[in-house]
């Protein structure tokens, strides 16, 4: 009865985005004709208003009327240019995560339960909220003097998105039986990461944990840092930690009349985000202007992190070959890394590769910086990768989206910012350091610890592999049998799904039924 819910939400979500002008802006070019008669036979249903404006604000629109989890599920789709697609992933990053505030009543009802004291005697006071998101609202409050911030997950959020993922499901499934070609992007697998990214996003206490994380990591980092915690007054539905006083980052007035080298800031911004990336293989994954500040002695703060990437060794030296390739113009290693790395299949032509990353690589150099678009460079690079059947790598593209959003950062502050400039210190230290007798040394050591391992757990894979003979030989020889309670078991289970789907086709028939009494 679940799967027929889910099929209800979905039906009014498809009903928002036609009233709201959203499925009339879909593209139909290079699909079948039906699509285009589809499309034009819900053009009528489409408000006026909405005919009229750009489709961002028709996106906009039609996500606040579905709700925090669509604004969540918009951004997570943001983050998915090889899903969407890159001029909608654009729209999509443009959502606002803004909600209504819920009262502060119920706020305080839900850090008291999560902490399991009263507020009187975790702060000295607790204020009204001054920015509420699709997952939680942050309040200003005191203890002993000093100014916190504290954010509180909103009241039934989590089942409420339960409800909306279970529609996503939905849709990955049917993607992946009616559309063969998009296998390759892995719609349930996406929504899976969706799944999990959102559920940790609500866990307040892995958010603590990541900015203690980072804050370690950067702790002799030059011009940046994360807000410290307390985590006496950090739980599962509430996090406290320093108020954070500065200038907005795209504040650029602000930052001006402060005395900011604005130039200054791009570079160390890029230069920080690359360094968390290589050196640490962990990231703050939105890192938009809302999310960062600058302080006044030129700090950059980076606060709310529920999302983050993380990269192993292995991804840290593909992005680090692939940029200096990019740097270096060496287009054949970066064709040659793909293939090392597993990301193309075999069959295809190294060179050939190498000679479509060449197409993406050269309008990079002899242009004028502030003519170099990031975004654009991935939607070629998208492309190409389809072209040559490259598996989605969702944690390369989280890190992709991520890097156009800093660069994008780094551009408010400075037009003519060139990305590839500012990175070249920072990737070259690390191939220097990590890709020459460094990284011998490191995988000698890897493999060394890696062998150990496996002696240890020799006497255990040797005892199983006897039993699993053991039992072979006893199927071999006697067949494969149920017991009883398995066999009964199975039995009901099947019983459960012949009477689910004869409700289901019931609930139908009798839906076909009263709309077409409505319609006479």
């Amino acid at each position: 009865m679940s799967t027929i819910g889910a099929y209800f939400r979905l039906a009014r979500v498809g009903w928002v985005l036609v009233r709201e002008g959203v499925v009339s802006a879909l593209p139909t070019q290079d699909l079948p004709p039906a699509v285009g008669i589809l499309k034009s036979m819900l053009e009528p249903l489409t408000r006026f208003r909405a005919k009229k404006q750009p489709r961002s604000e028709r996106l906009t629109r039609a996500v606040g009327r579905l709700g925090p989890s669509y604004v969540k599920i918009g951004q997570f789709l943001a983050t998915r240019p090889d899903v969407v697609g890159v001029d909608w992933a654009v729209d999509l990053a443009m959502l606002q995560d803004r909600m209504a505030f819920f009262p502060t009543d119920a706020a305080k009802t839900a850090v008291e339960t999560s902490l399991g004291r009263p507020i009187s005697d975790l702060y000295t006071s607790f204020q009204e909220p001054i920015a509420a998101a699709s997952i939680a609202q942050v309040h200003p409050a005191e203890v002993n003097g000093k100014k916190m911030a504290v954010k509180v997950v909103r009241p039934g959020v989590r089942q409420r998105f339960a409800n909306d993922i279970e529609g996503m499901y939905v849709v990955a499934r049917m993607q992946e039986r009616l559309m063969p070609s998009s296998r390759r992007l892995r719609p349930i697998e996406v929504t899976k990461t969706l799944e999990q990214t959102t559920k940790m996003e609500m866990d307040l206490r892995l958010e603590a944990a990541a900015l203690s994380e980072i804050a370690e990591n950067t702790r002799d980092d030059p011009g940046f840092r994360v807000p410290e915690v307390d985590w006496e007054r950090t739980g599962r539905d509430v996090i406290t930690m320093e108020w954070i006083d500065g200038a907005k980052m795209n504040d650029v007035p602000a930052l001006r009349a402060a005395g900011h080298d604005l130039e200054k800031l791009a570079e160390v911004l890029i230069q920080s985000f690359l360094r968390h990336t290589l050196r640490d293989g962990f990231f703050h994954a939105d890192m938009h202007p809302g999310n960062l500040f600058v302080e006044p002695d030129g700090t950059i703060v980076a606060v709310d992190m529920g999302i983050t990437g993380r990269l192993g060794k292995k991804e840290r030296r593909f992005l680090a070959e692939i940029l200096y390739g990019f740097i270096t113009r060496d287009y054949m290693r970066v064709a040659e890394v793909h293939f090392e790395a597993g990301y193309v299949p075999a069959h295809h032509d190294v060179a050939a590769f190498a000679q479509a990353i060449r197409a993406i690589g050269e309008p990079i150099h002899g242009q004028p910086a502030e003519t170099i678009s990031m975004a654009r460079l991935l939607a070629l690079l998208f492309e190409v990768t389809d072209l040559f059947e490259m598996q989605t790598q969702p944690q390369l593209i989280l890190l992709q989206k991520t890097m156009v959003v800093v660069e994008g950062v780094s551009r408010i502050l400075d037009p003519r910012f060139n990305m590839w400039k500012a990175a070249e210190p920072v990737v070259g230290q690390w191939i220097r350091d990590n890709l020459g007798p460094k990284r011998i040394a490191s995988d000698l050591k890897d493999g060394m610890k890696a062998g150990l391992k496996l002696a240890e757990a020799l006497p255990e894979i040797a005892a199983k592999t006897e039993t699993l003979h053991r039992e072979l030989v006893h199927m071999s020889e006697h067949g494969l049998r149920f017991d009883p309670e398995t066999a009964d078991a199975i039995g009901k289970a099947e019983a459960r799904h012949s009477r689910s789907g004869r409700w289901a086709l019931w609930i139908i028939a009798i839906s076909l039924v009263v709309i077409a009494f409505a319609v006479v």
